[in-house]
C-alpha cells in the first residue's frame, strides 16, 4: 500500500518535558486511523506538528507522492498542500447562514479585490449542496450556524473544511457532547469520508473507536505503545497498564 503521510523518528521536548519520543506513524491515500492515549501521551502535539503549528526538534515528517518535506512549510501552505484539521470545539461564524458558511469554504482566490468582486457561480451552489448532503446538513442550508444543535456544527465545520478538497482529515474527538444519534451519524460520515482520503480521528471514548471498526494506534509518553485492531491493542499488557489502568 502506497503511503500518504509518513512520520519518522520524530521528538520534541517542552521546557525540558519530551512531548514527543522518536514517533513515527503512516497512513495509505484512503484509510481510517484512530490514536488513542491517555492524556499527555502526545496526541495533540503530533497533529501540531503535521499541521505546522509546532517544529520537531528531530525527524521527518514526508508528505504524498512528491514526498515532500511538510517541516519546510508554513501552516498556510501545508493546509493548502492537502491537510485539514478539526479541532475539538467548532469555529464555525454563528450569525450566518449554513450555505454561507459553506461559500465562505469553499476553494477560491484569496486576494483581497478577488474576495470583494467574488459572486457565487451555479457550480459554487451545487457544490455547496454536496457538500450540505455529504455531512448531512441539506434541510439545514438556510438556517442561521448559531442556530444548530452541537453535532451539527461540527458536521458544518468538517463540510467547511471538505469545502478544500483535503486529502488528510484529522479530527479531533467528534464524538464529545454529541447525542447518541449524532455518534452514530458521526461514525457513517467519517467511515464514508476515508474512502476517497486518509481520516486521522483522535479520540477518548473506546465505544466511539470500536465503532470505526478501524486500525488503532495508542500513544503513550510521546511514543507508540501498540497498533493494530481495537480488539488487539486492548489485549496488549502495555496498553492495558497505562491506558486501562489495570
Amino acid at each position: 500500500m502506497s503511503t500518504l503521510l509518513e512520520v519518522s523518528g520524530i521528538s520534541v521536548t517542552f521546557d525540558g518535558f519530551r512531548a514527543i519520543n522518536n514517533l513515527s506513524f503512516q497512513i495509505g491515500p484512503a484509510e481510517l486511523r484512530a490514536i488513542i492515549g491517555p492524556n499527555g501521551a502526545g496526541k495533540t502535539t503530533f497533529m501540531d506538528i503535521v499541521t505546522g503549528k509546532t517544529r520537531p526538534d528531530e525527524g521527518r515528517v514526508i508528505w504524498g507522492e512528491r514526498s515532500i518535506s511538510l517541516l519546510k512549510l508554513s501552516e498556510a501552505q501545508i493546509a493548502r498542500a492537502g491537510i485539514g484539521r478539526k479541532f475539538q470545539r467548532p469555529t464555525v461564524f454563528e450569525d450566518q447562514s449554513v450555505t454561507e458558511n459553506l461559500l465562505l469554504a469553499l476553494k477560491a482566490s484569496r486576494n483581497p479585490l478577488a474576495a470583494l468582486l467574488w459572486k457565487p457561480k451555479a457550480a459554487d451552489m451545487d457544490r455547496v449542496q454536496a457538500l450540505a448532503t455529504q455531512v448531512g446538513l441539506l434541510d439545514a442550508l438556510p438556517r442561521k450556524a448559531g442556530e444548530l444543535s452541537h453535532g451539527q456544527k461540527q458536521w458544518l465545520e468538517i463540510g467547511m473544511l471538505l469545502a478544500q478538497e483535503p486529502r488528510l482529515l484529522l479530527v479531533d474527538e467528534p464524538a464529545a457532547g454529541m447525542t447518541l444519534a449524532e455518534r452514530e451519524q458521526t461514525t457513517a460520515l467519517l467511515v464514508d469520508l476515508a474512502k476517497t482520503r486518509a481520516v486521522v480521528v483522535v479520540e477518548h471514548d473506546m465505544e466511539f473507536v470500536r465503532r470505526l471498526n478501524c486500525r488503532v494506534t495508542v500513544l503513550h509518553e510521546g511514543a507508540v505503545l501498540a497498533e493494530g485492531s481495537l480488539d488487539h491493542v486492548t489485549k496488549n499488557q502495555d496498553v492495558i497498564d497505562v491506558y486501562l489502568g489495570r
